[in-house]
């Protein structure tokens, strides 16, 4: 079972939710729209399921299949459109809902996953619910890898409520295998401020010591020496040893900013990483290029096309600013690696 979501330093307030990855396996729940999720489906195997129909585990001509992983995909909202937008309106699944969701899976014997991915939440009970349901597939799977990125802060301050922060610390991050906050999320989880490369490594050391053995930065606002176009990423990745000992790989990678608010780019990275973590396990450095720089063609696109379409001297729009997936489909399946990462 797996899950995604993420977000790197823009001020979008989007919602979002869990996900899951056996081809590997894999079963999604998400806020908005995940980019492996409803609105944005661009390689599915079959055509679109009826809106009024849509079950978490589908025959194969329905069920989404992305990077060699089957995904299972509950939608922790329904909403008309992602909350980038001025207006959204539509329905949120609670826990109790989704506890009968998964007791459905578990009564049929179909809760068997490799992967798990979840994202931003802003009810307690339905992070716990997820904490629940993560916690009894690894209790079946002791291999399961549960990922995600947290939308604690932006630039635009604080927007996970304050009642939440515990439980993503206490038990969440306990229980996750694979996390990437921004700077601001991992000082908000760590309880320490981020100034200098140093001390992001050692905010790092302590997102281990809490849980993960996969933390990435997504991005800061650490200077960079290519100048203020560029934003900084860093990750850290702690491997055991057949005889127990550990080994951590630090890595830091350096992005080109694009001036413009997206939607969903977190969820992206999320998804990625742990895709491309899946195919290169020990290799931080190799799985880190291809995710950053899948993200690199997917925002290019995105913002040349909403450019196009707004107009010389105007400001694209929220649906022009929609991420374009189907159209970077080769590039997030094949990047071609135009970010390279340094190893520390």
């Amino acid at each position: 079972m797996a899950a995604v979501t993420g977000t790197g330093l823009e001020k979008a307030r989007e919602q979002r939710g869990v996900a899951t990855v056996t081809r590997p396996h894999y079963l999604c729940c998400t806020w908005p729209p995940s980019p492996w999720g409803q609105q944005q489906e661009p390689w599915t195997t079959g055509e679109r399921r009826n809106a009024a129909e849509k079950p978490v585990r589908a025959h194969m001509h329905s069920r989404q299949t992305v990077l060699g992983f089957e995904i299972d995909a509950v939608n922790s909202v329904q909403f008309s459109n992602h909350t980038g937008y001025a207006h959204w309106s539509g329905q949120v699944l609670n826990s109790s809902e989704l506890q009968e969701l998964y007791q459905g899976l578990r009564l049929n014997s179909v809760n068997k996953y490799d992967y798990v991915l979840t994202g931003y939440t802003r009810d307690t009970s339905f992070l716990t619910m997820v904490v629940d349901i993560v916690q009894e597939l690894k209790q079946q799977n002791s291999r399961l890898v549960y990922g995600g990125c947290w939308a604690g802060r932006g630039e635009g301050g604080a927007y996970v409520p304050e009642d939440l922060l515990p439980v993503y610390r206490e038990r969440v991050v306990p229980v996750a295998d694979i996390i990437t906050p921004n700077q601001f999320e991992a000082e908000l989880l760590s309880g320490r401020r981020i100034r200098s490369q140093e001390e992001a490594l050692t905010v790092m050391d302590v997102l281990h010591s809490m849980g993960p053995d996969t933390v990435v930065i997504t991005s800061s606002d650490l200077p960079s020496p290519r100048g203020s176009d560029y934003l900084i990423a860093l990750g850290s990745q702690r491997t055991r040893r057949p005889d127990g000992s550990t080994v951590t790989q630090r890595i830091r990678m350096e992005m080109l900013k694009v001036d413009a608010v997206f939607v969903g780019t977190g969820d992206l990275f999320a998804a990625m990483l742990l895709a491309w973590t899946h195919k290169h396990p020990d290799n931080l450095k190799v799985a880190c290029e291809k995710t950053v720089s899948a993200m690199h063609h997917v925002l290019q696109r995105t913002i040349r096309c909403a450019k196009a379409q707004a107009g010389e001297g105007h400001k694209p729009s929220p649906a022009q600013l929609e991420l374009r997936m189907v159209q970077s489909k080769k590039d997030i399946e094949d990047p071609e690696i135009v970010v390279q990462a340094t190893v520390l």
